[in-house]
């Protein structure tokens, strides 16, 4: 701290401390609430500002760069509705594990009396998709707050924390930055639950180990695919995980299925399942006359380790206790996939050959293709090794952020997103954030012009009987008169693209994609 740090305002105070705290990367959308921080990003060095047109983008960028850097970015939000309207995404973050530190700014704090018509309940707000939440109350208070959003955005396996700003709070002089504030470091699993999991896997019963979190990284997979080999378990990732390292030469791994009758048919054969990181297994939603817990009756769920518990130190231990560590894991070894020959018109499947064999090394595959996730996931894993990222919150409109963060995290990878064209018109904004950084990102945007997944839904709930429904129900479901036409929506946010509808003009628009260095969206027309 120098003599000029007495003349620092709260908003100065406080990026000074992200920045010492190893914060880097803001993503914005701020209002006049804000301005001072706005201002103080111009007066302290070391921040990359990234704005977003909608807050929704803003939070889920932030999940995304989250998960790719494993460290968290900080988003700056205009008051409660501002806040609102990034809910959603923050919701899919927080069930994804990542750490998030949101600045909300909002009315100073003798103006909230007056009801004008920002007023909100900041607080209310932020609650149900933030693990800590605090409202700072002076100038002098808001840099050791900031420390403290850091602290608790890091703490394993990471944690939506929301620190809001009233205005006068950061106009006002402060003391200076504050220290760093080290994240707890997470608890280890006791060895007691390790030895009693043990003897589940040694008492030669079917079990199946469901996983998710950092055990879905390449090296824990592997100790988990010894363990797998060494007893006779069969190895799962929960539906949607945060971030899995997949492809040539890594474990191949299965994720227990959406919808409920296959996922009760992959389940019913297991005596014990043993969860790591993840929950037990449950359906997504309540159906007619169907079960919510996937897993057999009869079966006994067993938690190696909680979320919050270092999962990947456990499963070493357990492969110790079982002397695994000597067995050879299951490796995708798959030929590569090959392009079909055939110039068909497009489906999930020939889609999904095409990008499992045109896929760069090293690449980041961010999955929100909703009703063709399963081929495209299954159809993939032989593809060059790479991270697939998916939805954990299950709040459509996160794919297009989850791109753009993930591309801010990691400019030396190329990022394809695989996103379907309902749900990215909940965020089609990032587009133009993704223009404006020039990420390079290539977008299949899969347009079969419906929200596909709600005319499944329409049955599955018993809302319709036998394969009909009515003329008012299905057009809410569809999404024409008029077409959407990404292309020029892509191009009006300033990326280039273009449209494929056979097998041929997808790989040339493809490889245009793959070889560009900066944004490009292609409309794959199914």
């Amino acid at each position: 701290m120098n003599a000029s740090d007495n003349q620092m305002n709260g908003a100065e105070s406080l990026v000074h401390t992200l920045i010492d705290s190893g914060v880097e990367v803001c993503f914005s959308n701020p209002g006049t609430s804000e301005m001072h921080f706005v201002a103080a990003l111009d007066k302290v060095a070391g921040m990359r500002c990234v704005l977003g047109l909608f807050e929704g983008v803003v939070t889920g960028a932030a999940d995304g760069y989250y998960r790719m850097k494993d460290k968290p970015a900080v988003t700056l939000l205009h008051t409660g509705p501002g806040l609102g309207n990034g809910i959603a995404n923050l919701h899919n973050a927080r069930k994804a594990g990542s750490g998030v530190v949101n600045i909300v700014g909002d009315h100073a704090t003798y103006h909230v009396e007056h009801d004008a018509p920002l007023t909100a309940d900041v607080e209310g707000l932020a609650t149900p998709v933030s693990s800590w939440v605090k409202t700072s109350t002076s100038a002098t208070d808001v840099a050791t707050d900031g420390a403290t959003a850091v602290a608790q955005a890091s703490t394993y396996p990471g944690q939506v924390a929301t620190l809001i700003l009233p205005a006068n709070t950061a106009w006002e002089k402060s003391a200076g930055p504050a220290q760093q504030v080290t994240a707890l470091l997470p608890p280890k699993v006791p060895t007691s639950r390790i030895e009693s999991v043990a003897n589940v896997l040694r008492s030669g019963e079917p079990t199946a180990i469901v996983m998710t979190g950092y055990c879905l990284r390449a090296e824990a997979l592997e100790t988990a695919s010894k363990i797998a080999a060494t007893c006779g378990a069969h190895l799962f990732g929960q539906t949607s995980n945060a971030r899995l390292e997949r492809g040539a030469g890594r474990v191949p791994l299965r994720t227990v299925p959406y919808p409920v009758d296959a996922a009760i048919k992959t389940l019913a054969p297991f005596k014990n399942i043993i969860t790591i990181s993840a929950k037990a297994p449950v359906a997504f939603f309540a159906y007619p006359d169907k079960p919510s817990s996937l897993s057999a009756a009869d079966s006994n769920v067993h938690v190696l380790a909680h979320a919050n518990e270092d999962c990947v130190d456990a499963l070493n231990e357990l492969a110790d206790l079982l002397h695994a560590n000597t067995a050879t894991p299951i490796l995708q070894n798959n030929p590569v996939a090959v392009i079909p020959t055939n110039n068909n018109k497009l489906d999930a499947h020939n889609i999904a050959a095409t990008i499992a064999h045109l896929l760069p090394d090293n690449a980041i595959v961010i999955d929100e293709s909703i009703t063709a996730a399963v081929p495209l996931f299954q159809e993939t894993s032989c593809a060059a090794p790479h991270d697939w990222l998916q939805i954990c919150g299950g709040s459509i409109g996160a794919g297009f952020p989850l791109a753009t963060g993930a591309a801010v995290a990691c400019p030396d990878r190329k990022v394809v997103a695989l996103q379907a064209d309902g749900s990215g018109m909940y965020t089609l904004q990032a587009l133009w954030t993704q223009a404006r950084e020039n990420l390079d990102i290539t977008t299949v945007l899969l347009s079969n012009r419906a929200y596909a997944i709600l005319k499944h839904e329409l049955k599955n709930v018993g809302a319709t009987t036998g394969d009909h429904a009515g003329n008012i129900a299905l057009d809410m479901m569809e999404l024409n008169r008029p077409d959407l036409d990404w292309v020029a929506l892509a191009r009006g946010m300033g990326v280039e693209g273009g449209r494929a509808t056979d097998v041929n003009s997808l790989v040339v628009e493809l490889k245009k994609g793959l070889q560009s260095e900066g944004p490009y969206l292609i409309e794959a027309v199914l």
